[in-house]
This record gives structure tokens, sequence and C-alpha cells, in this order.
């Protein structure tokens, strides 16, 4: 490490801090004046307005603009050093293009981290407290699912409902069925009705009627209320507006393996948040890659032009961020190609700034 890497490092991480810290002040000041009247007519305290909403949104909003900024954080001060010949004379002095990147790569590798940090383990406890504040004072989270509810709760088992109410947590007509490994009916259990005890953590069923299958034998059973404890709970049958912003990374992936287990159509959302997880902290080392290549060069118009060039670069690689997810979501690409490919695609963008960039 020599003092130009200190120099490097302190212009990168200051102004990026610096110009979101300003960003974060703005959009705060934009959802008071949006969100002012739910805030007065739910008689939210200020104190958790401050506390419980607003500090806990800064992690998000930090780690949802972190490429981004970075981007534009190194478009900025670098096009300036540009500007000024600092980039010739350092250039002159010996130092090849490779060894001017370093500073900038262990300044975005620190934001990289600290965007996995955010994003798997801190925002996942801060979404917590502020989606309980909005679940009070501002919105509803959590819905019921449309009618005639299928899934599968266990390796062929098969439940149905044809409607379930959150609030009394009443379900009626309900089904189980259970198959053997070679898809015949082995069980089915029917009921007007099903309750959920709290308590027992358990299912009551009203009206219920059993027929169990061996082969050629078949057993019918009828009867008024049983008790019984089933591989489903209220919350499969409901929906939680994007649930996996409260999950940390581990339990991200539980999740991801019910879903699957059970044949789930939120699979692929899941999965799409994972490897935006995952990807979103690469795509700030290619971010910063592509915009030290771009303004490294001393050109006409400066700051604006490099400026100009970065947000359209930046924007370009959003954009594509966006089209693939919704393919990923509603289509047939991979949520891990839907990822990554973006990024990789930069990535070829940043090899061949790095080449015409100056020697």
């Amino acid at each position: 490490m020599k003092t130009i890497d200190y120099y490097i490092i302190k212009k990168f991480l200051g102004t990026f801090f610096y110009a979101i810290s300003l960003l974060i002040i703005i959009v705060i000041i934009f959802d008071i004046s949006e969100n002012i009247d739910e805030f007065l007519e739910n008689k939210a305290p200020l104190k958790e307005i401050v506390f419980t909403y607003y500090l806990n949104f800064i992690p998000y909003f930090i780690n949802l603009f972190i490429y981004l900024f970075t981007f534009i954080s190194v478009i900025f001060f670098t096009s300036k050093l540009a500007s000024n010949t600092e980039i010739i004379a350092i250039l002159n002095c010996g130092i090849s293009f490779t060894r001017l990147l370093r500073p900038y790569l262990i300044s975005a590798a620190f934001l990289a981290i600290l965007s996995f940090y955010l994003s798997n383990f801190l925002i996942p406890v801060a979404n917590e407290n502020r989606r309980e504040f909005k679940g009070k004072y501002m919105e509803k989270l959590e819905e019921n699912k449309d009618k005639n509810i299928h899934m599968q709760i266990m390796p062929n088992e098969f439940v149905y409902v044809e409607n379930f109410n959150l609030h009394t947590n009443y379900g009626y007509r309900f089904t189980l069925e259970k198959f053997d490994n070679e898809g015949l009916m082995t069980y089915k259990i029917s009921s007007e009705k099903l309750k959920w005890n709290e308590d027992e953590q358990s299912w009551k069923l009203s009206n219920y009627f059993i027929r169990t299958i061996d082969g050629m034998d078949e057993t019918l059973t009828r009867g008024k209320e049983l008790d019984t404890v089933l591989a489903l709970r209220p919350g499969d049958l409901y929906v939680m507006k994007e649930d996996f912003e409260v999950m940390n990374y581990w339990e991200l992936n539980e999740r991801i393996e019910l879903e699957r287990m059970k044949g789930s159509e939120t699979l692929k959302t899941y999965q799409v948040e994972k490897g935006k997880r995952l990807a979103s902290p690469f795509a700030t080392i290619v971010m910063t890659i592509i915009a030290v290549s771009l303004s490294s060069r001393k050109i006409r118009g400066g700051i604006g032009m490099h400026l100009g060039l970065g947000l359209a670069i930046a924007f370009s690689f959003i954009l594509f961020m966006q089209v693939s997810t919704v393919f990923a979501k509603f289509g047939n690409l991979s949520p891990v190609y839907a990822a990554w490919i973006p990024i990789l695609i930069f990535s070829l963008v940043g090899i061949v700034l790095i080449k015409s960039a100056p020697k």
C-alpha cells in the first residue's frame, strides 16, 4: 500500500458515503411527505416512526443502490483526477493501469462484502421491524390466497382447501390425499370445515370422511369432529407480501427447499431473490472496473461527459437486471442465469474498456 492507494481509497469511500447519505435524506423527506397522512390517521408514535421505520429503512436503501452509487462515485472523482491530469502523472511515474486499479478494487471489495452482509443478515432483521410497523400503521402485508388452494405439503401428500380466512383461522372444503410411489392413492380425508388450534398446534376437522385404500381393500370412516396434526400451518394458506425480505441467507435456503418440495408456484420468486443476493456484490466490483476504465481518460466535456456516459451504462445494467428477473419469474429462464447473465455481459464490457484505457 502506497500513499496513492490510501488517497484513492479515501476519495472512493468518502464520495460514496457522502453521496448516498445525501440521497437517503432526500428519499426520507419525500417518503415522509407521501406517508404523513397515514402516520397521522393511524396515530403512529414519533419514536416508532423515527427508530422503527426510518432507521431500519436506511440499510435497505443503501443496499438497493450500492452498485449504482459506487459507479457514480468512481466516475465523479476519477473524472476530476483525469481532468486535472493526475491520472497522466500517475502513469508517467511508472505505475501501470492494472496497478492503479488495485485501490479501486480494494474499496469495491469492501463495499461488495458490505452488500452481502446487508442483504443476507442485517436487512432481514431490520425489515422485520420495519414490516411490523407497516402492517400496524400503513398497509396490510398479508392477504388471503385465491380460492381453491392446491399444494403439496409432504412427498406424495397433497391438500386442497376451497378457501381460508386468516383472521378466524377457519377453512372450508378441505381434502388431504396421499399416494404411493407408483402414483396410486392410498389415503384420502375430506371435511366440510377445518379450524386451526393455536394452543395445541393442531387442526380440528368437522364432518369428516376418511377413505383408506390397501390394494383391493378399502375402508370408509365418518365422524363429526377429529383433531389431527398435519404438515400444514395457517401461514401456508395465505400470502405474506415479499416475505423473503425478513429471511436471512440460511432461512431463504430452507424456504427454497420447502417450496420445491411443495411444488409451489412461488419457488422462482425465492430463487430469484437468492440469485440477486449472491450476484449483487459482484456487480459492485464490475461497475467499479467499468467506471475507472471509462473516466480515467481526459476528454472534452470533462466530468459532465463522463457522468453522462456512466449513467447511461449504469441504467442499462439496471434495466438488464430487471428484464432478466422478469424472464426468470414468468418465463423459462433459470433464476441463476437471470442473476449472473447481466454481470457476465457487463464484465466483458469492462474488459473491453480496460484494454482501451490510457496506459
